[in-house]
């Protein structure tokens, strides 16, 4: 009865780790691919986004800035709500 238990909880346990990992990396391809489209919408090229990290640094409340990369380019999309993203290349 108690190997049960444990199995069973350990089953439990490894599926929670399994879909928290999927979840975590469907948020940030979804990140980069609202980005990509956004800064395609406003006429920059992004071909394939290869990833997006927050620059804390210069994001505030209401004002995200984000580093994306592409296959591309590289760009610098600042983003605050109900406006055009403002988007700047990097080399």
């Amino acid at each position: 009865m108690k190997s049960s238990r444990w199995i069973f909880l350990s089953a439990l346990v490894l599926i929670d780790v399994f879909v928290g990992r999927a979840a975590a990396q469907a948020v940030t391809e979804t990140l980069q691919g609202l980005l990509a489209a956004q800064i395609r919408s406003q006429g920059f090229t992004c071909d394939k986004p290869l990833g997006a990290t927050k620059d804390v640094r210069r994001s505030r409340a209401d004002h995200g800035v984000w580093v994306l990369r592409c296959s591309n380019a590289s760009y610098r999309v600042s983003r605050v709500p109900d406006m055009a993203a403002k988007v700047e290349p990097l080399r």
